[in-house]
């Protein structure tokens, strides 16, 4: 068996922009958000990701601007280290090493080179005892720093980081945990704790939920979730303390944050709504409604002119200070649960699921970034728990794209649910879906599998549907009946069952000239052609789960999973079992570019990943608990340039990437190493276009012409402005133009090295060449005569003036000989 050797489970597209609050520049230009293992940085105008800081090996949980530095941030990660980049520029400039994993980081400007983190107490190994610890930053000159100057501030800390804010320039802060509050003062080092009932009057829970500090006056907000908001002031006293209630929202207030001049206090939760309170006038507010999703996070620029929401749907709401909202940066739309499968467009590349309720979503993996929403259902969505509602529960494309079928239904306890077979046909002008074919109850109770056929097109087009009324059927694409009918339209075909059993999952060959269907514990096998049944398979026992056709040079093989734990492969020449093992895949799936076939197992908890041929005995590749749960959402997606790996253990990856759905929404893919190691490279080097006009700074810098492109062009007849610029540039002057002059030492320091670096003399790769040679002659011509009488085939020694000599006739013009030859 082959174990995993330079692959590793990674966040790469599609990953939570949300997890933590994001940030913003102190000019509003650009927002910052954790990602995955990554820190991306979008354009608060155009909203697309200018930079993306790779080098966390570990989730990124928490990043903030720095205090002292309005163009330098700080993120953490669970890997345990802080890294100090330099955003605009993508440029790290150290990584503090702290040894314990990092669940939020804070920052005051008062606490100058000191940062506070929150990290699982010492002797506890989950977030269920956090401790917030002051790290003092070592001052040194190398990139990694390792940190030892740690100590506690706050005790008993929750794992969410809204619970915790620092007041009035960083005097105290302010931390929440069940419902306790907790205060601490730095300059009295002295702490008060703060306590209410478990439940109200009305018998609603009064836990806290999130909290925020006036930035210039005594006062706490905090938040909580039966709705209110309660204001905290003479807190520094234990007995005399008071606090105000506000209460507007319905449910659990998320998310609070007052405006840097400390006007207004912002708020928000599951009504998708911003409220704004006017402080010291909380009778007034204003209220942006209609914001999407629940608001989980609140950040404000330093200046105060932006404001943005986090959503529960993995989307962030830039909105101007005036409550318009400006942008919107949509990340992979994350509901409760993703009921149907994880798709390709084969058209856009795009990853086809569940979006927001009533829709699908096509998600760009290339350009991480949303494509576009299709309303499936078309009917407004109403925020309201207990409320039956469609939901669009299954999807499939056929191999073109041409064509997108869905399934909608609506659960009611009374009476049967309600469904609807939706075919909608790509339309070329709007580069969208557009309804087609609408089929009301196209089985008499719930749908368990459609698919396409992969190799119809046009007429030809095929789908089948199987549902829990023992039936599967077939719809074809038929033309019109009238010529006023408009253009062709779905019908059902065929329809059959197999002694009443219930059809659980469907398959086509890549050809598309076999039909599997799974009637509980068997397996028939059917013509699309004639619709004649071709065999049955019926062995081990076990209802069918998963079916899945081989491809390529294991076509003829038909993959199974039954609900005994069994994993099947029969060989459908020669009708029996080619052979079975024991393991509970709970999902199997096909590679369409390849031979290969993936198997996610679950076992103690967790999922292992099985890559293999169905004509291999031993599997291609394996790693154990890629995640926690079960894994129930995964797909192939075809890799825009292909890779080149030469490993065995990740050839599987060279033509396709297999993405992965947790039970946590987290979508994971696998990368190798050395792809990897190229993003970085790609990250960091800086990029020259030769359409570039010549600058002074390319003169300086001394861009050259490369060597192999100056041999075969001839000197003379080289336009002027492609002869080899003089390189004037050394590596001072180099590291000075390329590097942030935030960065660097102050100008008196480097003035004296820039200037000699300005008045060096500049070399011409033939001139050193030519020195090169006259340094060989001239060294055999010193030689010392002892050497002539070691050996009789010695070359003979020239003197000084016949070095000069040879030199000079080596450089005559000698082209006439060659043309008087000619003549």
């Amino acid at each position: 068996m082959v174990e995993q050797a330079e692959i590793r489970v990674v966040h790469q597209g599609g990953s939570n922009i949300t997890f933590r609050e994001p940030a913003i520049s102190s000019d509003s230009r650009f927002l910052l958000c954790a990602s995955g293992h990554n820190v991306k940085v979008f354009s608060t105008v155009t909203e697309e990701c200018v930079q993306e800081l790779r080098g966390h090996t570990d989730l990124v949980t928490g990043v903030l601007l720095r205090p002292s530095n309005h163009l330098q941030a700080y993120s953490c990660s669970a890997d345990g280290t802080v890294r100090l980049w330099d955003f605009t520029d993508g440029i790290l400039i150290k990584t503090y090493v702290i040894g314990y994993p990092i669940c939020s980081i804070y920052a005051s400007a008062s606490h100058d080179g000191v940062i506070f983190i929150a990290t699982p107490t010492k002797g506890y190994k989950t977030l269920d005892s956090l401790q917030l610890l002051a790290v003092h930053l070592p001052q040194t000159a190398g990139q990694l720093v390792e940190t030892s100057d740690l100590s506690a501030v706050l005790s008993d800390v929750s794992a969410n980081p809204a619970t915790v804010a620092f007041g009035r320039a960083g005097e105290y802060v302010a931390s929440t945990n069940g419902v306790q509050l907790q205060i601490f003062f730095f300059k009295k080092q002295k702490s008060f704790r703060f306590s209410l009932k478990e439940n109200s009057c009305s018998g609603r829970r009064n836990t806290f939920t999130c909290v925020a500090c006036h930035p210039t006056d005594d006062c706490i907000a905090t938040g909580h979730e039966d709705g209110k908001i309660r204001l905290w002031r003479n807190f520094d006293q234990k007995r005399e303390y008071t606090y105000r209630t506000l209460h507007w929202h319905h449910s659990t207030v998320r998310a609070l944050c007052f405006t840097p001049e400390g006007s207004n206090l912002l708020s928000g939760g599951v009504e998708s709504v911003l409220v704004q309170w006017r402080y010291q006038q909380e009778s007034q507010q204003d209220f942006l409604p209609r914001l999407g999703a629940a608001i989980t996070h609140i950040a404000v620029s330093p200046d105060g002119a932006l404001f943005c929401t986090s959503h529960s749907d993995n989307k962030i709401v830039l909105i101007q200070s005036c409550v318009k909202v400006s942008s919107i940066i949509q990340g992979l739309v994350k509901g409760e649960a993703v009921q149907t499968d994880l798709m390709v467009d084969p058209r856009s590349k795009a990853l086809v699921l569940n979006g927001k309720p009533g829709h699908l979503q096509f998600y760009s993996l290339q350009r991480d970034r949303l494509l576009f929403n299709l309303d499936v259902v078309q009917q407004e969505f109403i925020h309201q728990e207990g409320l039956d509602q469609f939901q669009v529960v299954m999807a499939t494309l056929d191999g073109a794209g041409a064509w997108l079928a869905t399934v909608e239904e609506r659960k009611q306890e009374t009476v049967e649910a309600e469904l609807n077979l939706k075919l909608w046909a790509f339309d070329e002008p709007s580069q969208s879906f557009v309804l087609n074919t609408t089929v009301s109850t196209p089985h008499e109770v719930r749908i368990t599998a459609v698919t396409f056929d992969p190799a119809a097109r046009g007429q030809t087009s095929l789908l089948v549907s199987c549902g829990r009324d023992g039936l599967f059927k077939a719809w074809r694409l038929a033309p019109p009946a009238h010529p006023d009918d408009g253009g062709p339209s779905w019908t059902c075909d065929f329809v059959s069952g197999y002694h009443g059993l219930t059809p659980q999952r469907c398959c086509f060959s890549a050809d598309g000239s076999l039909l599997a269907v799974g009637f509980q514990e068997v397996v028939t096998v059917w013509s699309p052609a004639s619709w004649e049944l071709l065999l049955t398979l019926s062995q081990p026992p076990g209802i069918i789960r998963d079916l899945c056709f081989g491809r390529l040079s294991c076509s003829k093989f038909l993959l199974g999973t039954t609900s005994s734990d069994q994993l099947c492969c029969w060989n459908l020449l020669t009708c029996s079992l080619e052979w079975s093992t024991s393991m509970e895949v709970s999902l199997l799936l096909a590679d369409p570019l390849s031979d290969n076939m993936a198997a996610f197992c679950h076992q103690d908890g967790n999922t292992d990943l099985f890559v293999f041929k169905p004509s291999e005995p031993r599997p291609l590749f394996s790693q154990k608990a890629v995640c926690s749960g079960r894994v129930s959402r995964a797909v192939f997606a075809p890799r825009e340039v292909a890779l080149e790996s030469c490993e065995e253990s990740s050839q599987w990856l060279n033509r396709s990437q297999l993405y992965f759905l947790t039970p946590l929404m987290d979508l994971l893919t696998f990368s190798t190493r050395a792809e990897e190691e190229r993003l970085m490279t790609a990250s960091k080097q800086l990029v020259v276009d030769d359409s570039v006009a010549m600058t002074p700074f390319q003169l300086l810098l001394g861009k050259r012409r490369p060597h192999h492109q100056a041999a075969v062009e001839d000197p003379a007849v080289r336009p002027p402005a492609e002869r080899p610029v003089p390189p004037g540039g050394s590596a001072a002057v180099r590291e000075l133009l390329q590097s942030p002059a935030h960065v660097l030492p102050a100008a008196a320091a480097l003035c004296s090295v820039f200037m000699e670096a300005l008045l060096e003399t500049p070399s011409d790769p033939e001139e050193e060449e030519e020195e090169d040679s006259d340094q060989e002659m001239e060294t055999r011509a010193t030689r010392p005569e002892r050497g002539l009488l070691e050996t009789d085939s010695a070359d003979p020694v020239l003197s000084r003036a016949q070095v000069r000599e040879l030199r000079r006739v080596r450089k005559l013009d000698h082209s006439w000989f060659s043309s008087l030859l000619d003549s």
